[in-house]
């Protein structure tokens, strides 16, 4: 019998001995396998990232994400675990627009070297219509004069692209996993345009004159130009501003001037503030929204299909309901 040969240099194995009733190829192969790669460390800014991450990259990935369910990224504030991941990642996944006020910050503390990949580069962007927006650093309001509204994964459409930038991040950094990332990503987009097909819809069956409702902040301007719905709003596009009681006032009018017909809750915020405006208004809640975060994994909104199929479902309840 010719001696075995190992598959890095060809000099003969050493003759081994079987042990517990393995043969001494089996021992051969084993010891000549490479080992398994690491999984790509990835880091996501808050939950509707990690979700689309976790759809992109699959077993191959080893994901983190900062802000969790029913949590608000616009006030949150890092803990020193955050930058210790930040600081071993390999991708970091933002949404960008200044979205994430807390993130320079954590950047700058974690000393990463990883790239940070906005996700809404190529996306179709809105103007903010306030002209900017207030988010929380170190408990202190800070303002951002940005022209741009973040909440882009509200359009479908939108986290489409979102999912092309996640796929061409992971092939960037991880090349031998490329073709499982592509196709995933590929996989995914066709389930998204089949439910953003179900959303419009779901949508085009409420009457146009009760197309009009209340939420708590300006998250929500995406749905409303991709879907034909309006929303109104105390609060700009951050949960960091404070509505006035003349802007509270005057939203009041508004809604009496518009015909809303619904006032709805936001997962993320205190209810308090729009349980006054339904009040004042004569309007009853309609339900929660899924603006900025995900739900735990019990609710009804753990993923981002679930999230945008979860509105749709409470938009249209409320609205059709006379």
């Amino acid at each position: 019998m010719a001696p075995l040969r190992s598959n890095q240099d060809g000099r003969p194995l050493k003759a081994l001995r079987p042990t517990f009733g393995i043969a001494p190829l089996f021992v051969a192969i084993a010891l000549s396998a490479p080992a398994s790669a690491e999984p790509l460390r990835v880091v996501a800014s808050f939950s509707v990232i990690g979700d689309l991450a976790g759809q992109v990259g699959g077993k191959h990935i080893e994901l983190t994400t900062l802000v969790g369910p029913d949590a608000d990224a616009h006030v949150y504030e890092p803990r020193p675990a955050d930058a210790r991941a930040l600081g071993r990642a390999d991708v970091v996944l933002v949404n960008g627009l200044s979205f994430e006020g807390f993130l320079p910050r954590l950047v700058a503390a974690s000393g990463t070297s990883a790239p940070l990949v906005e996700l809404t580069e190529s996306a179709d962007i809105l103007n903010d219509p306030n002209g900017g927006h207030y988010h929380f650093d170190g408990g202190e309001a800070v303002f951002h004069a940005t022209p741009n509204d973040p909440h882009a994964w509200q359009s479908i459409a939108n986290a489409k692209v979102y999912v092309r930038n996640i796929a061409k991040a992971f092939c960037d950094a991880d090349r031998p996993n490329c073709p499982a990332y592509e196709a995933n990503a590929k996989a995914y987009g066709e389930d998204l345009s089949g439910l953003d097909a179900h959303i419009k819809r779901t949508i085009a069956a409420i009457p146009e004159d009760r197309r009009t409702g209340v939420v708590g902040h300006n998250a929500f301007r995406y749905f409303e130009r991709d879907y034909g719905v309006t929303f109104l709003s105390p609060q700009g596009v951050s949960t960091g501003s404070e509505a006035s009681a003349a802007h509270v006032a005057s939203l009041i009018r508004e809604i009496r001037d518009q015909h809303a017909v619904a006032v709805f809750a936001e997962n993320i915020s205190n209810t308090r503030l729009i349980e006054q405006i339904a009040s004042e208004a004569g309007l009853e809640l309609g339900g929660t929204l899924y603006s900025d975060a995900l739900s735990a994994a019990g609710g009804p909104a753990p993923s981002y299909a679930e999230m945008m199929r979860a509105n749709a479902r409470t938009i249209a309840t409320a609205f059709g309901s006379r």
